[in-house]
């Protein structure tokens, strides 16, 4: 078939995708038609596949299986345009979303390499290296080395049931319970009377799988969300690396691919704060206006951290920014900030607390002839407390004039009299006169764009962690009193707070500490995969409950590991015998480094001189350093099977926790 022929008939079989066309369908988007065929989208492709000539020209057939040039696709398409001339497109150059240009639509979308994948993001360590050893020909021995961790990029097409089964709900292990007194055993798991769990948690496990575990049980419930996520700094302190080649594209997938849970975590009248340098913020705006739109966007915030600024080659420092989206704009709301003034407003009624001051105006223009309108009688039953602005028998009439005589105005007009006396206004008698007041209630202040506040500061975050843990065990924490002041604006006393980057503990920290002063029930949920979580994130939170006297409780829990079971059994080992009788098991059912010679280290290393002549201690390290870091978690529809160890407790909790039976 000549190509004219052949263009054409492409065209006709395109017919049937009606994304592909304009409403008309007299025009194709063929940026939209390449972008689908680079993500090898199964209705594209599958309709060039059941054409023989379609067939013959743009697949090959190897075995039983049509496979797909891309490429040989691509240039024919972009060769054979309708109209490839200059003059009908020389005003149509510029960006487009994969459908129009941009100059024609609000709308703006990110494009990246590796954004139609999953990144797992499974690093256990700030530096985020793994620790493997490696067979050395030249020195005929294994090697210990470092690296960065080498994740899989999982493609939401070629790897749907891939990520199917990494999403799937996690068994739970490890249970227990914290209160200001220590820990306890865990007999049960709190709900409200709709079933929505009431427990603070604090999770350990990577948290994009932690997050899919909660989406049965916090779909829809979740009110605020809180993350510091990893900065993603061009510099040597940089933390996220798992693919250097890649690093951009590799953090702004991590990021969306928790963006997009969190937002069915969301409440409908739900808002995320996000913390983040300059580095990555206009990136990371343009992923957020996708998932969460661009109308939900409600603020980008300025927090002056160090005014003094810290050196740069062009500008210093002085400042973060939080980006803020709502679920809904339309029913998000941010709350006035409340201050800590309450002695100032002494009196306190149903609505709230307040002082009061003399409706009757002084100063300058306080006078009668300074307002003339506002110089009337207001009328005032004794009885009853009722006030009215008409002369009745029995009432008694209160005029502005003060103890000299002298005529005087009201502060309101009679509107706002005959409105608001209920509620807004007292009258008090002393020695037989009577004095109108009004309510000044305690206000709030609306946040603005800047936050700047001395407690901000990495020095407080630091002071609040010390004042948990007794001295600096983690950089650069976020200060208490910047998140709380997040938690205070957007919610109310009895929502849940989620923070998936749990770091030191801050949010927890906040949320406590806001409840305290507020008599909230607010409840946290954080969840941390690094190591630390064990020894400063949920033990600082335990120290703030006993330091602070809160009565309040933390269910700490983890996703089960399977290679974890195998980490266990190797350090239960009281010989080199039990390890090398254990390799057999552990090469057999867990998942083992990609690089790792096993005939070799069975046959081989683990008879050598220099091995056996190495610690006990020594040998487990290096067994543990076998294990593989991106398979570890169980499933939990596959807890009940015994070879992953796991107790009928945490089974029974597990179930428990996801509201199911075994």
């Amino acid at each position: 078939m000549e190509q004219a022929k052949l263009k054409q008939f492409i065209l006709k079989v395109l017919k049937a995708d009606e994304r592909l066309w304009n409403e008309d369908k007299t025009e194709l988007n063929q940026t939209l038609l390449l972008d689908l065929i680079e993500k090898i989208d199964e209705k594209v492709i599958d309709l060039l596949l059941q054409e023989k000539d379609l067939r013959e020209k743009f697949f090959v057939k190897i075995k039983d299986v049509f496979v797909f040039k891309t490429n040989d696709f691509r240039f024919f398409m972009e060769e054979n345009k309708v109209d490839n001339s200059y003059t009908a497109y020389k005003n149509r150059i510029g960006l487009t979303d994969g459908k129009k240009f941009l100059k024609d639509t609000n709308d703006v979308v990110l494009d990246f390499p590796y954004k139609d994948c999953v990144l797992e993001g499974g690093q256990s360590t700030e530096e985020g290296t793994d620790t493997f050893f490696e067979y050395s020909e030249k020195a005929e021995q294994y090697e210990q080395k470092q690296g960065k961790r080498k994740e899989i990029f999982f493609n939401s097409v070629l790897a749907h049931d891939e990520i199917d089964r990494l999403f799937d709900a996690k068994a739970l292990t490890n249970w227990k319970r914290f209160t200001k007194d220590g820990e306890q055993e865990v007999k049960e798991i709190k709900r409200d009377e709709d079933g929505t769990i009431k427990e603070n948690l604090i999770i350990k496990g990577n948290n994009l799988l932690a997050l899919h575990s909660l989406k049965k049980q916090f779909t829809g419930k979740i009110k605020l969300i809180y993350i510091d996520p990893p900065y993603n700094t061009r510099t040597d302190a940089n933390t996220f690396a798992y693919n250097n080649t890649f690093n951009h594209s590799s953090w702004l997938t991590f990021m969306r691919n928790r963006l997009l849970i969190t937002k069915d975590l969301l409440s409908e009248n739900g808002i995320i704060f996000i913390d983040i340098d300059h580095y990555e913020l206009f990136y990371l705006g343009v992923i957020a206006d996708e998932i969460f739109g661009y109308d939900n966007r409600l603020g980008v915030l300025a927090v002056v951290h160090n005014l003094k600024g810290r050196y740069n080659e062009f500008f210093s420092p002085a400042h973060e920014n939080k980006i803020v989206y709502a679920k809904n704009h339309l029913v998000a709301k941010i709350k006035d900030y409340s201050h800590d003034n309450s002695k100032d407003y002494p009196l306190e009624d149903e609505i709230s607390k307040y002082k009061i001051v003399g409706l009757q105006r002084t100063g300058d223009g306080s006078k009668r002839e300074d307002r003339p309108n506002l110089y009337y009688p207001i009328y005032f039953n004794k009885e009853t407390k009722e006030i009215s602005l008409t002369k009745k028998s029995g009432l008694i009439e209160i005029l502005p004039i003060d103890n000299k005589g002298v005529e005087r105005r009201w502060r309101w007009g009679k509107d706002k009299v005959k409105k608001d006396w209920k509620t807004e206004i007292i009258v008090k008698e002393n020695n037989g006169s009577y004095k109108i007041y009004t309510k000044i209630r305690i206000k709030g202040e609306k946040p603005k764009s800047i936050w700047m506040k001395p407690e901000y500061s990495g020095t407080t975050g630091t002071n609040d962690l010390k004042f948990a843990l007794g001295n600096k065990v983690f950089s650069y924490p976020k200060s208490v009193e910047l998140v709380k002041d997040s938690i205070q604006i957007s919610t109310d006393e009895n929502d849940i707070v989620l923070d998936f980057f749990g770091g030191s503990g801050t949010t927890a920290h906040a949320v406590l500490r806001l409840n305290k002063e507020d008599g909230g029930n607010r409840k946290f949920i954080m969840i941390e995969q690094m190591d630390y979580i064990n020894t400063v994130t949920y033990p600082r939170v335990q120290k703030v409950m006993e330091k602070e006297n809160i009565d309040d409780s933390f269910i700490y829990f983890e996703l089960a590991k399977w290679n974890e079971t195998a980490k266990e059994k190797i350090l239960a080992c009281e010989s080199l015998e039990e390890l090398i009788k254990f390799f057999d098991e552990m090469s057999d059912r867990y998942f083992l480094n990609y690089n790792l010679k096993i005939k070799e280290f069975r046959e081989k290393v683990i008879k050598e001189e220099e091995f056996k002549n190495l610690s006990l201690e020594e040998q487990k390290k290096m067994f543990i350093a076998m294990l593989d870091n991106n398979q570890m978690y169980v499933n939990k529809t596959e807890m009940a099977d015994k070879k992953f160890g796991i107790d009928k407790e945490d089974q029974t909790l597990t179930s428990q926790f996801y509201n199911s039976e075994k």
